[in-house]
């Protein structure tokens, strides 16, 4: 099997189920609170764990309580924590995310310590390691464009097979995107990339072109309940959704990046990787919270019983 690092943020999620997303001037009344461990790198490293994947993780926390809990959380799912790094002074991030009846959620992020990283972390010491050992790359974008960057040309340097979920979305220099071997974006973020509508399956494969003519090897896309599609420049293949009933999306995007990645490091096939994703991103949208709704390998092999 191959080494994984993820390379990206970690957060405590503080999410408040309420019937409808307030609008702009109005209080409304939520029916639950609760103090959920997140932030997108750490999410994709613990579904990276729990699907059995051989993972580490590079990434901040702040000097403070949230910080010890998200880094024994991390341990407790088996993950190497040796490069997580404390800064003193500075807060964890945090999350603060709303969630409504029917699963959808809105989300604030306070990025704290996530944005006290820069390229140089990555070029001596312990998160050198890490990514020189890896073999597969999975980043995100919670953390400072610089050093993702740099973490992607000098992953590419290495050998490594890259990965970027571009979420949240942000415009990306052609530099960032030459050095992606697989981008993970889903229809909002393909459509803020590319600049092209995503309404139709053709302007979603239009969208796709213009990402690979700037560089990127191939897009996996998700979209949601219609499924995803895979576009390289040799191949288009679109993947069905598994019908569930969704609980909360929160995540589901980070645990189908994760599956991806486990799938890779196995050296399943391309139909095999996606199928596999596709299961665990069902799965995770079944229930409440981040990390709390992040399944195990187990649950996945479950699942695929289930529906023979």
């Amino acid at each position: 099997m191959k080494k994984i690092v993820v390379i990206g943020s970690l957060n405590m999620d503080l999410v408040a189920r309420v019937i409808e997303m307030p609008k702009v001037g109005e209080t409304v009344f939520g029916n639950n609170f609760k103090q959920i461990p997140g932030g997108k790198g750490a999410n994709q490293a613990v579904a990276i764990a729990r699907l059995g994947g051989e993972v580490s993780m590079i990434g901040r926390v702040g000097g403070d309580n949230f910080g010890d809990t998200l880094i024994q959380g991390l341990k407790a799912d088996g993950i190497d924590v040796d490069a997580i790094q404390k800064v003193e002074g500075i807060a964890t991030g945090t999350a603060l995310i709303m969630v409504n009846e029917r699963g959808n959620n809105s989300i604030v992020v306070i990025p704290g310590a996530n944005f006290n990283f820069n390229k140089e972390d990555l070029m001596t010491g312990i998160e050198a390691e890490k990514l020189s050992s890896a073999d597969i790359v999975l980043m995100q974008l919670e953390i400072p464009l610089e050093a993702v960057s740099y973490a992607l040309k000098r992953s590419k340097e290495l050998g490594k097979f890259t990965i970027l979920n571009p979420a949240p979305a942000v415009a990306l220099s052609n530099d960032i995107l030459k050095s992606v071997d697989l981008l993970l974006p889903n229809e909002t973020e393909l459509e803020g990339l590319s600049g092209i509508p995503t309404d139709t399956k053709e302007n979603i494969l239009k969208g796709t072109r213009v990402l690979l003519d700037k560089g990127v090897r191939a897009l996996l896309v998700t979209l949601g309940d219609k499924g995803a599609v895979y576009v390289s420049k040799e191949v288009v293949e679109w993947f069905s959704a598994y019908p569930v009933a969704a609980v909360d999306t929160t995540a589901a995007g980070d645990s189908f990046a994760a599956a991806v990645a486990v799938a890779l490091s196995e050296e399943k096939s391309l139909k095999e990787t996606i199928d596999f994703a596709m299961k665990v991103g069902a799965l995770t949208v079944t229930k409440e919270g981040a990390q709390s709704s992040l399944p195990y390998r187990q649950e996945v092999e479950q699942f695929e019983e289930g529906r023979k």
